[in-house]
C-alpha cells in the first residue's frame, strides 16, 4: 500500500473466556471510515471441554459483522434471532437504540474438539440512525459477490466496490473486501476504493515501497486512491474502509455514540437490566467498572 500513514500491530484482548487480537480502536487511530472496532479471533484449537461462551451483553449505535474462517458460533439476540454462523457466512446485527446478544459454541460441538477462527467487526452508524430500531441479517456465503482478476480472488463481504454490491444491509458508504492470491501479483486498486482505507494481513505477506509486511498487521493509508501493493503467493488480506463521519464517535465498552449522553443512558439501562432480554438465556456480562475506551 503506497503512502502508508500508520502500521498497527495486533495486540491481545479478552472476550468472555476467549483471547483475541485487538486491531481497532488504537490510540493513534480510533476509526477507519465508519469502522470502529476489529478483533481477530484465534485461530484457537479447543478441546472437548473448552467452548466459546460470551453471555448476553448489550450494544448501541453500531452494526456488528461476524465472519468466520473456521468453526461455528451460535448467535442469539433480543430480537429472537437464533442462528449458527459458519465459515464464509456473514452475521450482521444492527443495534441502533439497543440490542442484547450472546455468542456460544453450538450445543452439538460442545463435547468435541474444534477450531475457532474469524473476524469480529463493529461499524458505527450515521448520527441520524444511531437510535434506529435494531435489526439482524444473516447472509449465506454463496450470496456474497466473488470474482477473480489476474490470479487474485476477490470477495465483497460488505458494502460496495469494484462495481459490485454486497447483500449485507449497510447504512453508510463503506467496503469490506477479502483478497486471496496464489502467486505473486502486483495490484493497484485505489481507483475502486474511496474515503479512508486500511489493509489487514491475515496470512502470507505484501510488499510496498520496498518494505515487506507480514501477518497480523493493519496498514492504514493516507488516501484510498493510493492503494497499490504486491501480494506474495498464498496471501490473504482484508481491505476495509469508507467515508468517515463528520462527528467524533465515543466508545465505552460495547457502546458507540456521537453523544456521550447516549452512552450514559445505555450504561444506566444495563445496570438496571432494562434492555430487552435474549430469549432462553440467563446471566449477563456485567458493566465494566472502568471506561478505558471513552475519550475524556
Amino acid at each position: 500500500m503506497s503512502n502508508i500513514k500508520l502500521i498497527i500491530e495486533e495486540r491481545p484482548a479478552n472476550i468472555g473466556n476467549f483471547m483475541v487480537g485487538r486491531l481497532l480502536p488504537f490510540r493513534e487511530k480510533r476509526m477507519v471510515g465508519p469502522f470502529s472496532f476489529i478483533d481477530h479471533m484465534g485461530p484457537a484449537a479447543m478441546s472437548d471441554h473448552e467452548n466459546l461462551d460470551v453471555p448476553p451483553h448489550p450494544h448501541i449505535g453500531l452494526s456488528t459483522l461476524t465472519f468466520l474462517f473456521e468453526g461455528e458460533i451460535t448467535h442469539k439476540d433480543s430480537l429472537g434471532s437464533d442462528i449458527v454462523i459458519k465459515p464464509g457466512q456473514v452475521n450482521w446485527m444492527t443495534s441502533g437504540s439497543g440490542i442484547v446478544h450472546s455468542e456460544r459454541t453450538p450445543e452439538y460441538l460442545r463435547h468435541t474438539d474444534k477450531m475457532l477462527h474469524g473476524l469480529q467487526i463493529w461499524v458505527a452508524l450515521p448520527k441520524d440512525l444511531e437510535q434506529m430500531e435494531p435489526e439482524f441479517c444473516h447472509v449465506e456465503g454463496a450470496d456474497i459477490p466473488s470474482w477473480t482478476e489476474d490470479g487474485v480472488s476477490f470477495k465483497l463481504i460488505a458494502g460496495e466496490a469494484f462495481g459490485y454490491k454486497s447483500p449485507v444491509p449497510v447504512y453508510s458508504p463503506l467496503y469490506f473486501l477479502e483478497l486471496k492470491s496464489t502467486k505473486q501479483q502486483k495490484l493497484n486498486i485505489g481507483d475502486y476504493l474511496f474515503g479512508e482505507s486500511a489493509l489487514y494481513i491475515l496470512e502470507g505477506a505484501i510488499e510496498s515501497d520496498g518494505n515487506i509486511f507480514e501477518p497480523r498487521l493493519i496498514l492504514i493509508a493516507n488516501d484510498a486512491k493510493l492503494c497499490e501493493f504486491t501480494m506474495h503467493e498464498n496471501t490473504t488480506v482484508y481491505i476495509f474502509g469508507g467515508e468517515p463521519f463528520p462527528e467524533e464517535r465515543f466508545i465505552y465498552w460495547n457502546f458507540v455514540a456521537s453523544d456521550r449522553e447516549l452512552i450514559e443512558k445505555a450504561k444506566t439501562k444495563w445496570l438496571e437490566q432494562s434492555f430487552k432480554p435474549v430469549p432462553g438465556e440467563t446471566g449477563f456480562v456485567p458493566l465494566p467498572d472502568q471506561n478505558p475506551h471513552i475519550k475524556k
